[in-house]
C-alpha cells in the first residue's frame, strides 16, 4: 500500500467518526476494514499496514481535541464545529503528521492535504485547507 493510499484510508476512516456514537466507533472502523478484504478470503492489504491504519487513526483520535484546538487558533472566523466535516478531518489528518509523524515532511503533510480535500471536499475545500496549514506553519514552523 502506498502511503497516499494509506493516508486516504485513515481519511475515510476518521471522516467516518464524527457519524457515528463513540461506543459503536470500533466496530465501524473494522467494518471499513473488512470493506478492505475481498470476498475470497485473500488479505487485500497486509496485516502491518492494516495494524498501521488502525493506530494512526487511534493516535489522531486521542490528539483530536489539541489538533482542533489548535486549527481553531488558526482559522479566524471559523470554528472546528462549523467546519465542514471533511475539511475538518483533512486538517486534523495534516496537522498530526506535521507534528507527530517525523516521516511526513511538512510540505508533503500540507500536499497531500489539498489534494484530498480537492477529492473529498467541496469547491472551495483545497484553498481553505491550504490557507489554514499555511497559518499553522506561519505561527509554529514544524
Amino acid at each position: 500500500m502506498t502511503r497516499h493510499e494509506a493516508r486516504e484510508h485513515v481519511f475515510r476512516m476518521l471522516f467516518r467518526r464524527d457519524f457515528f456514537p463513540a461506543d459503536e466507533w470500533g466496530e465501524q472502523m473494522e467494518r471499513y476494514l473488512e470493506l478492505l478484504e475481498p470476498k475470497d478470503g485473500q488479505a487485500r492489504i497486509a496485516e502491518e499496514d492494516r495494524q498501521a491504519l488502525l493506530d494512526k487513526v487511534l493516535a489522531i483520535c486521542g490528539k483530536a481535541e489539541e489538533l482542533d484546538g489548535e486549527i481553531d487558533q488558526a482559522a479566524e472566523g471559523w470554528r472546528t464545529k462549523r467546519m465542514g466535516k471533511a475539511d475538518l478531518t483533512v486538517l486534523r489528518l495534516a496537522l498530526y503528521e506535521m507534528k507527530y509523524d517525523d516521516e511526513v515532511p511538512t510540505k508533503v503533510a500540507i500536499n497531500e492535504a489539498v489534494e484530498i480535500a480537492k477529492k473529498f471536499g467541496g469547491e472551495d475545500s483545497p484553498s481553505f485547507v491550504n490557507g489554514i496549514l499555511a497559518r499553522l506553519v506561519e505561527r509554529d514552523p514544524v
